[in-house]
């Protein structure tokens, strides 16, 4: 499965997760939870994928994803997370940014 329509099936079912980084971000920029969730389902691209520079319990290097799209409203939303393991399920972590984006970021 592409990873994409992975992350949009953990989007649909709710499973997202957001750090207090992100939250902080979403608030000063008055995005929603609603907002942020549009822009990733709406989304065509995975703009980036990023290595973590810290590793996890396996050893390996964290792969964290870079979407930028429009929520329904037409705002420009710079998301950036993960997919991880909570409680045994696997959910979408949004754990550095959910920001309006520039066009050139």
């Amino acid at each position: 499965m592409d990873v994409l329509q992975r992350i949009k099936g953990l989007v649909l079912r709710g499973q997202i997760a957001y750090t207090r980084k992100a939250r902080d971000e979403m608030v000063s920029d008055r995005l929603t939870d609603d907002e942020v969730v549009e822009s990733l389902l709406n989304a065509q691209t995975i703009a980036k994928v990023l290595r973590s520079t810290s590793k996890v319990r396996s050893h390996s290097h964290e792969k964290l994803y870079i979407i930028k799209s429009l929520s329904h409203g037409g705002t420009f939303i710079y998301t950036k997370g993960k997919i991880a393991r909570r409680g045994g399920s696997e959910i979408f972590y949004v754990l550095v940014s959910s920001k309006i984006a520039t066009i050139d970021a």
